[in-house]
């Protein structure tokens, strides 16, 4: 039998087989490969009951993530929020350029637009080429434009804590009951409510995952990327890239820089070139050879 696994809890794999839903355990074999099940992965299983099974193989992956960790998605669908916990735009950045090398496409979702609208972020975002949403989970507001983009597609919505995306998929289906948490005053973010990974079944074939919140210590452990190929992740830079004097531009503060120019013209967001520059000098830590043993074991 097929299916693909909807929830990870324990060492045990929920899988959703054509609507059966069967828990099971992995081999042993993968556990000596050091194969690692995911949410979202297309496997291979042995029925030993009518709800119960063996995982015996892993179907290969089109993409998959650390964190969150899942795998197989179509897009990712980052929340953030201009009202309390505001999105600090570095994690949209980031967020956005992991998912463009994951060949996965990315989608900005503003919520709490009816609290605090962000009208410049929100058109920042546009110029640069994503598909930006602003919606409220509260009043219903963009829930209609969501509830088309996920059809047909798997859609892991991400994001810091707090800034509701377990309210957003309660508004997209009223037969959900995702726990939902308040708002730390102390501290001005979230408070944690989702605790794992779960694909979710929505109307107009919709798989849908709630990611756990991002913790301000994930902002420093990041996903790491390979720093000669970040540029070609922020999208709206790509035009200028074949402009530079040196093939090996860095595109920070070399003289003849293609898009360093575009940058002081206005083109580029100067906010974006920050994020770009930040997440470089991270990426100086990224080892391409110790990424590939780490594939290889996927």
């Amino acid at each position: 039998m097929t299916g693909i696994i909807i929830r990870s809890l324990s060492g045990f794999y929920d899988i959703d087989c054509d609507g059966q839903i069967i828990r099971c355990r992995a081999r042993g074999k993968l556990r000596y490969k050091k194969q690692k099940p995911l949410v979202g992965d297309r496997v291979e299983l042995t029925q030993i009951s009518e709800t119960e099974g063996a995982l015996d193989a892993i179907l290969p992956r089109v993409n998959s993530m650390d964190r969150p960790a899942v795998a197989n998605m179509d897009q990712l669908i980052l929340v953030a929020s201009g009202a309390i916990p505001v999105t600090d735009p570095f994690l949209i950045d980031r967020m956005t350029a992991l998912a463009e090398t994951k060949r996965c496409e990315p989608v900005i979702l503003f919520n709490k637009w009816d609290l605090t609208p962000v009208p410049e972020l929100a058109d920042l975002y546009r110029k640069a080429g994503f598909q930006v949403i602003c919606c409220s989970a509260v009043t219903g507001e963009g829930i209609d434009k969501v509830r088309k983009i996920i059809e047909n597609k798997i859609s892991v919505f991400t994001g810091n804590s707090g800034v509701g995306k377990s309210s957003i998929l309660n508004a997209l289906d009223s037969d959900f009951q995702i726990p939902t948490g308040g708002i730390s005053q102390k501290l001005g973010r979230g408070r944690h409510t989702t605790r794992h990974v779960e694909l979710f079944r929505l109307p107009g074939n919709a798989l849908v995952a709630d990611t756990p919140g991002f913790a301000a210590f994930e902002l420093q452990t990041p996903e790491l990327m390979d720093r000669l190929e970040l540029a070609q992740h922020f999208r709206e830079f790509r035009p200028y890239l074949d402009d530079c004097a040196f093939v090996d531009c860095a595109h920070i503060k070399e003289k003849g820089c293609g898009l360093l120019e575009a940058l002081e013209d206005g083109k580029i967001a100067r906010s974006r070139h920050e994020s770009y520059v930040r997440l470089y000098e991270q990426a100086k830590e990224y080892r391409p050879w110790e990424n590939k043993e780490k594939q290889e074991r996927s």
